[in-house]
């Protein structure tokens, strides 16, 4: 886990990168599932309401985020996830918040990446064993978040946000950080012939799988996975950095999708340029 700490920001156990903590213009959370008030399968610091936890319990745990780290619940963007490629990019002060309620979760934009050049806006995505990835033009003062399971890692969406990065905000890859937070590791994500057929470049295939002692199965290692597209978008190597924590091994700080049957809760991943 070189390269990121944990850290308690107010009631808030997160995880950050010691890169992306060096720059003065920046607030970025991976939270962990500790310190919220849900409870069962949802403890306890859940995201969401749509698999099944108590809206009030939500809605406080957004409360506990919004004090830790001194942001109004209105100032926080939360997409609607759909394992697509669809990038959002915002770089006008005139963007609305699509917020009917006070739970930032409820926005209806579906896509899977959110760009922009705006400060005070914490743009964030939800995850229990994708990866979150972080970019951020240290140059431009430009950030991004990813959300990538295996379907936006097959259709290449942390490749193209850095493309869109270049093309909206004249971003130049070697000016970008790649930060891949917490998600499900090699060591517990199994995958059938279909995701292993849906990933390009098959003469790298050793980088992104691991037998896994079934017929027509594979362990995927999505952060690598990851890693590969964005460094094939021109992000130097030294320029991209993993969390290497897998969701499902450690119950204790991150909720997993697949450990728990779906009936889980989600984290909020987050990044904001300063006001």
């Amino acid at each position: 886990m070189a390269g990121f700490r944990f850290s308690q920001k107010g009631s808030v156990c997160c995880l950050e990168s010691t890169a992306l903590a060096e720059s003065d213009f920046l607030v970025h959370a991976f939270c962990t599932r500790r310190e919220g008030v849900s409870g069962e399968g949802f403890s306890s610091l859940n995201f969401t309401t749509r698999t099944g936890d108590d809206p009030e319990r939500v809605k406080a745990n957004w409360g506990l985020l919004s004090d830790a780290f001194q942001i109004p619940p209105g100032r926080f963007l939360v997409v609607n996830q759909v394992h697509g490629d669809c990038i959002l990019t915002i770089d006008s002060p005139d963007f609305e918040i699509p917020l009917p309620g006070s739970v930032p979760a409820e926005a209806d934009l579906s896509c899977d990446a959110v760009l922009t050049n705006q400060p005070g806006l914490a743009i964030g995505v939800k995850t229990a064993d994708c990866a979150p990835i972080f970019l951020v033009d240290r140059v431009r003062r430009v950030a991004g978040v990813v959300h990538a399971g295996w379907r936006g890692t097959a259709l290449n969406i942390a490749g193209k946000a850095v493309g869109r990065l270049g093309e909206r905000f004249s971003s130049r890859p070697e000016d970008i950080l790649a930060v891949i937070g917490p998600a499900i590791g090699p060591c517990c994500y199994e995958v059938d012939d279909a995701v292993f057929r849906s990933l390009p470049s098959p003469s790298d295939e050793a980088s992104f799988f691991r037998p896994s002692g079934r017929a027509g199965r594979r362990m995927l290692d999505l952060p690598a996975a990851n890693r590969w597209h964005l460094e094939k978008m021109g992000v130097p190597p030294g320029n991209v950095s993993s969390a290497e924590i897998c969701t499902s091994c450690r119950e204790d700080l991150f909720y997993s999708h697949r450990r728990d049957g779906g009936r889980t809760g989600r984290h909020l991943n987050f990044l904001m340029l300063k006001p």
